[in-house]
């Protein structure tokens, strides 16, 4: 990756109550596709007041890809919302589960994100003396990549983790 040094940490994450769109089949480096998820999410949320400071975006993968057809393949974009906060239409609620998580900090391009699950999940996780848990894994966006001249998103990778 060209754009900086990647830093990893286990750290115990609490749940997170999120409102999400599903998208059912293949992904990978479909920026369009990740762009209208958001952006319908985003037009639901905005008018509700779900969109604050402290709200988190990200992206839940229910699948691993190298394990799961691709059009068979589940993410969901997400937000975190209040505990109760009503859905409609295509909009649902799900709880992520508190847990051990492995986190990855990166500011990457986006044509960058499947060399960083690599990083991650090829070379940090074998030597950090844990091992794949159960559960989705997350990317959580931390910017906007309009917000920086270089267009780098800043994001935290999420897979959970637990011991050898």
């Amino acid at each position: 990756m060209q754009t900086g040094e990647a830093r990893f940490e286990v750290k115990n994450v609490p749940e997170m109550h999120v409102a999400y769109l599903r998208h059912v089949g293949p992904y990978a480096g479909d920026t369009a596709l990740f762009g209208r998820l958001f952006g319908q999410l985003f037009s639901w949320a905005g008018p509700r007041g779900l969109m604050g400071l402290d709200t988190k975006v990200m992206s839940i993968y229910q699948d691993d890809p190298d394990s799961t057809e691709a059009e068979r393949l589940q993410v969901d974009a997400a937000i975190t919302v209040p505990v109760g906060t009503p859905t409609d239409g295509e909009i649902g609620t799900r709880t992520i589960p508190a847990g051990t998580y492995a986190v990855g900090h990166f500011e990457i391009l986006p044509q960058e994100y499947s060399e960083a699950w690599q990083t991650m999940m090829g070379r940090w996780l074998p030597e950090s003396g844990r091992q794949s848990g159960d559960g989705p894994c997350l990317e959580i966006y931390l910017n906007e990549a309009g917000d920086n001249p270089e267009s780098t998103h800043i994001v935290e990778l999420y897979a959970p983790v637990r011991p050898l």
